[in-house]
């Protein structure tokens, strides 16, 4: 399964420094149990068009052999860590999750 984050930063954040540490944030959560793949990103400088949505600052994308295996990683304290540690840079998020 796939599990896709979208984070909108707050503006105060959107800084140089705050950047560097959120992004390494999000590359500890690739060093979780259970976590198979993925990877994160910025909006693509893509031509504008009225279905793109880059409203978004980053995209966190991971790959799961299961569904459980993504349960499993939702309760891990390392990821509570990440979101306890940076969840004051976030004015919002959306989750996605794909079978």
């Amino acid at each position: 399964m796939d599990h896709h984050v979208y984070f909108w930063l707050k503006e105060e954040h959107k800084n140089a420094d705050d950047r560097a540490t959120f992004e390494k944030g999000l590359d500890s959560l690739f060093k979780l149990d259970g976590v198979k793949g993925g990877r994160w990103a910025v909006p693509a400088n893509v031509m504008p068009r009225p279905v793109i949505d880059q409203s978004w600052d980053y995209a966190l994308v991971m790959q799961f052999d299961s569904i459980e295996a993504q349960d499993a990683y939702q309760v891990d304290p390392d990821h509570h860590v990440f979101i306890d540690t940076c969840k004051h840079f976030w004015d919002k998020v959306q989750v996605r999750d794909l079978a």
